[in-house]
């Protein structure tokens, strides 16, 4: 059956259990430390520049519609937070794809109760790496060209101001994309194939990204929820494939 589209922060919650079991932790950890490392590097880069970007954005107003700035100001450190949390986001996901891809595999393990993948082994781990990482290539091909258009927008004055709200329902998309392809990937499903089958479930599909997106957002947090949404999105797939 279905799920319905408010599922999402159901998987998630799911997913946040099952890595913090025992069985699971092994996958969660050495990830978890690479993306603490580079999670404080960005931090630190990004506080030390946030204000000048969002001053670089900020279209220039006259004089007589400068009361506008109190509005747009907010808007735009919105903008450029997504901004810093996609790059985040995607640099994490490249390390950690390898890990992740494993994680799925394991989460799948304990949802069906039958193993129809080899035992975890580093040489197995290191046999992923290349067809993993692979992948990520072509999620940051299919990234890459719709984040430039958005962020040309988002230099265009006045129309720059729905640059923020397209940036929020694009993440939400590839938060879908970026997780419910680890379990896709394990079973050989191609890209295309794959995104066919999450524009069927579209309205799931955002369900689910957009929990993501959400506690992502949250700091420290979301170092933690990344594995969740690993072993969320496996879930997700595990129950809309039947």
């Amino acid at each position: 059956m279905s799920a319905p589209v408010l599922s999402g922060p159901q998987y998630l919650r799911e997913g946040l259990k099952l890595v913090l079991s025992p069985g699971l932790r092994l996958f969660v950890l050495l990830p978890l430390g690479i993306n603490l490392i580079l999670f404080c590097a960005l931090i630190y880069f990004a506080g030390h520049q946030f204000s000048l970007w969002v001053d670089h954005l900020m279209p220039s107003l006259p004089s007589w519609l400068s009361f506008l700035t109190y509005i747009l100001w907010p808007l735009f450190v919105v903008l450029v937070g997504l901004m810093v949390f996609f790059t985040f986001t995607m640099l994490a996901n490249i390390v950690a794809a390898p890990f992740n891809g494993f994680l799925s595999e394991k989460v799948e393990v304990v949802v069906r109760g039958t193993d129809d993948f080899p035992p975890f082994s580093w040489a197995e781990l290191l046999a992923m790496v290349p067809r993993t990482l692979g992948r990520e290539m072509r999620k940051l091909s299919y990234f890459l060209p719709r984040a430039l258009g958005l962020f040309v927008l988002s230099l265009i004055p006045v129309v720059n101001i729905v640059a923020a709200p397209l940036w929020l329902l694009f993440g939400v998309w590839m938060m879908a994309i970026q997780y419910i392809d680890y379990p896709a990937d394990n079973h050989k499903m191609s890209w295309q194939d794959m995104l066919t089958w999450l524009r069927q479930k579209r309205w799931q599909s955002l369900g689910f990204g957009g929990i993501v997106y959400a506690v992502l957002l949250i700091p420290v947090l979301n170092l933690l929820m990344m594995p969740a949404a690993v072993a969320g999105a496996t879930l997700f797939w595990v129950r809309e494939r039947g």
